[in-house]
C-alpha cells in the first residue's frame, strides 16, 4: 500500500515537471533572446548606429519613420536628431547603469547579509536597524535628493540607485545565513579551524549565489524603469548623453503631434523589462529548491 502511494505520488510530481518545463523553456528562450539581443546593441551602439545621436539637423526637423533603409527609418525629433541613433545609445546606458546597479547593489546587501546572519548579536542588531531606517524612504524621492544634492553624472545616478537596491538581497541573504551556519559543514569548518572570514566567503556565500542571480534579474529590470524615471525629471545623467527617459521627456510637448517621438524609446523600455522579468521569472522557476526536491525524487 505504501509503495503505491509513493507510486502515485512520484508519478503527480513526474506530470508537474512534465507540464512545467515547456513553460520554463519558453520564458527562458524569450527573456534570454531579448536581453541578448539589447545587451549586443548596446555593446555595438557605435557600429550600429547610422548618424550621431547629438548632432542636429533643423532642416530635417520632426520627420515621421520612413521605414528599414530610409535615412531616417525610426523619423527625427524636434531638433533633428536620429531617433533610431539615439535609442541605440540610449540602450546602452540604460544597460550599463542596470548592470553596474546589480553588481554594486548586490555585493554590499549579499556581504551585509551574511555578515548579519552570521554574526548576530549586536551586529545583527546594527545592520537590521541600517535596512529599516533607509527602507523607510521613497525610493524614487530618496533617488532625487541624492542627484539634486551631487549633481547630475553617470556615476552619481548609480549612486542614487545603489543607495537602496542592496537591502533585498541583504534581507533574503541574513535570512538564508540564520539556516546555513549551523549546517554540518559549517560546523565542519570550524572544528577543521576555519576563521570566521573563510567560512563566509568560501562556505556561505556560494550558497547564496542561486538567490542573489534571481534577485539580481528583476533588480535590473526596476533599475532600469528607475534609470528613465530620473532622466525624465531632469536628475538623471547630463542632457547630452541619451537616454530612453531623457528621450520621453523630451517628447512629453509633442505627443499629440509626432506619436513616433515617445513610441520607440517606450517600446525599448518595456520589451527590455519584459526579457528580463521573463528571465528572472524563469530562473525563479528553475532554481526553487522545491523544484529541486520534485525532480530528484523522480
Amino acid at each position: 500500500m505504501q509503495s503505491l502511494t509513493l507510486e502515485s505520488a512520484t508519478e503527480r510530481n513526474a506530470g508537474r515537471l512534465a507540464r512545467l518545463v515547456p513553460r520554463l523553456h519558453v520564458k527562458a528562450f524569450t527573456g534570454g533572446t531579448i536581453v541578448a539581443i539589447f545587451v549586443l546593441v548596446g555593446i555595438l551602439g557605435p557600429l550600429l548606429a547610422p548618424h550621431d545621436p547629438n548632432k542636429q539637423q533643423l532642416t530635417a526637423m520632426m520627420k515621421p519613420p520612413q521605414g528599414v533603409g530610409a535615412v531616417h527609418a525610426l523619423g527625427t525629433d524636434n531638433l533633428g536628431r536620429d531617433i533610431l541613433s539615439r535609442v541605440i545609445h540610449g540602450s546602452r546606458v540604460s544597460l550599463l547603469v542596470a548592470f553596474a546597479v546589480v553588481f554594486v547593489s548586490g555585493f554590499i546587501g549579499i556581504t551585509l547579509g551574511a555578515v548579519s546572519g552570521y554574526f548576530g548579536g549586536k551586529v545583527d542588531f546594527t545592520i537590521q536597524k541600517l535596512v529599516e531606517v533607509v527602507w523607510a524612504f521613497p525610493p524614487l524621492l530618496l533617488g532625487i535628493t541624492i542627484m539634486a544634492f551631487l549633481g547630475q553624472g553617470l556615476f552619481n545616478l548609480i549612486l542614487a540607485l545603489v543607495s537602496q537596491r542592496w537591502i533585498p538581497y541583504c534581507r533574503v541573504v541574513r535570512g538564508q545565513t540564520l539556516s546555513l551556519r549551523e549546517r554540518d559543514f559549517i560546523l565542519a569548518a570550524r572544528c577543521l579551524g576555519a576563521g570566521k572570514r573563510q567560512i563566509i566567503w568560501r562556505h556561505i556565500i556560494p550558497n547564496l549565489i542561486q538567490t542573489s542571480l534571481v534577485i539580481g534579474t528583476f533588480a535590473m529590470a526596476s533599475s532600469i524603469i528607475a534609470e528613465a524615471s530620473l532622466s525624465f525629471l531632469g536628475v538623471g545623467v547630463p542632457p547630452e548623453i541619451p537616454t530612453w527617459g531623457t528621450m520621453l521627456a523630451d517628447a512629453r510637448i509633442y505627443i499629440s503631434t509626432a506619436w513616433w517621438l515617445p513610441l520607440f524609446p517606450g517600446l525599448c523600455i518595456f520589451v527590455t523589462v519584459l526579457g528580463i522579468n521573463l528571465l528572472g521569472d524563469a530562473l525563479r522557476d528553475l532554481l526553487d529548491p522545491r523544484l529541486k526536491r520534485t525532480a530528484s525524487g523522480i
